[in-house]
């Protein structure tokens, strides 16, 4: 296509209505034209140079269980033949689509950041919420139940304790800056040994076995690769310190959930906060619905109102730089 020809960009009606004019002024004035994907129940093949995948676009499709429209949309950017570059609103792209759309050459970009400081804030939460007990004082609330902490064994305080960090990119970042203003030791765990900062201990995956007895919270802040995929097996679990707590934003595959099940169900696992899974939408008749050491969350850490105007921001500036033949953020490579 030569610079002369419209560029094409497949979205969604409502990315279209809010957008357009963003996309104008981000082309300079260069033609383009909205395409957007046919009726779930038209099969017409339509042609894009660009695809956008807002977060309306998935709604509340998983990776696991597809819903028709995001479905249709999936389909409509596999079928365009002259697709060369897609931007995605999420952090991960580790959906089925994307990998055959990487196979196929076309680029792809994610919004990584974008909502990195509200999965850090909801990842805190969680361990807070944790080691303050709220989910047995939540439960006694709601039983109308007067039940101090002294009957139920002291908080640990968290100064003092050790957290390991997988994934060390602004989320992981963001989790690591705050609890070591909690006075907690750090250790980092990433593919190279480089320095992760001032008081953090920093090791690759090949030592994250050794790491594990002096592990008291086990975070998962990294994307789902080679080296993460069942990274927390039934070894891994068995061997953390007595009474360690897991947080995971990361994605579900990183952790082998029968093994987790049950190390919590014997206890030797204190605590959980879960916002991934192995499946999702979680299954009903999971049991890490109704432990009470555990806090789950539908997927949902990155959630926030502004959240789509930093995702927004991130796909126009690509989209500028793509247009001239520069360099773009967050290339999945």
């Amino acid at each position: 296509m030569s610079d002369a020809a419209p560029l094409r960009i497949l979205m969604s009606e409502a990315a279209h209505g809010q957008y357009a004019a963003a996309i104008d002024a981000a082309l300079a004035g260069r033609a383009w034209v909205p395409v957007l994907a046919p009726a779930v129940d038209d099969r017409t093949v339509v042609d894009a140079d660009v695809a956008f995948v807002s977060r309306d676009v998935t709604g509340l499709s998983t990776k696991h269980e597809i819903k028709p429209v995001t479905g249709r949309f999936y389909t409509a950017m596999l079928e365009a033949p002259s697709l060369r570059w897609t931007h995605v609103h999420s952090a991960g792209a580790d959906r089925a689509v994307f990998v055959q759309l990487r196979e196929r050459g076309v680029t792809l970009t994610t919004s990584s950041g974008a909502n990195a400081g509200v999965v850090a804030q909801t990842a805190l939460a969680g361990l807070l919420a944790l080691a303050r007990h709220l989910p047995l004082l939540y439960d006694a609330q709601r039983e109308r139940r007067w039940a101090p902490l002294m009957r139920s064994g002291m908080p640990r305080d968290l100064q003092g304790q050790t957290a390991t960090i997988v994934g060390w990119g602004p989320i992981g970042q963001q989790i690591g800056a705050v609890l070591q203003l909690f006075g907690m030791k750090l250790i980092v765990v990433r593919q190279r040994a480089t320095s992760a900062g001032p008081g953090c201990e920093t090791v690759t995956f090949a030592d994250f076995g050794k790491v594990l007895p002096r592990t008291d919270w086990l975070i998962l802040a990294c994307p789902l690769t080679p080296d993460t995929r069942g990274l927390v097996d039934a070894a891994a679990l068995q061997g953390l310190a007595d009474g360690a707590r897991l947080v995971n934003v990361s994605r579900g595959e990183v952790v082998d959930e029968p093994a987790l099940i049950d190390a919590l169900q014997s206890g030797r696992l204190a605590g959980a906060y879960l916002d991934v899974f192995a499946h999702e939408p979680l299954p009903e008749t999971s049991p890490l619905w109704t432990l009470p050491s555990v806090i789950a969350t539908p997927h949902s850490a990155g959630f926030s109102d502004g959240n789509a105007a930093r995702v927004v921001d991130i796909f126009l500036d690509n989209l500028r730089n793509w247009s001239r033949g520069e360099a773009m953020r967050n290339v999945v490579n």
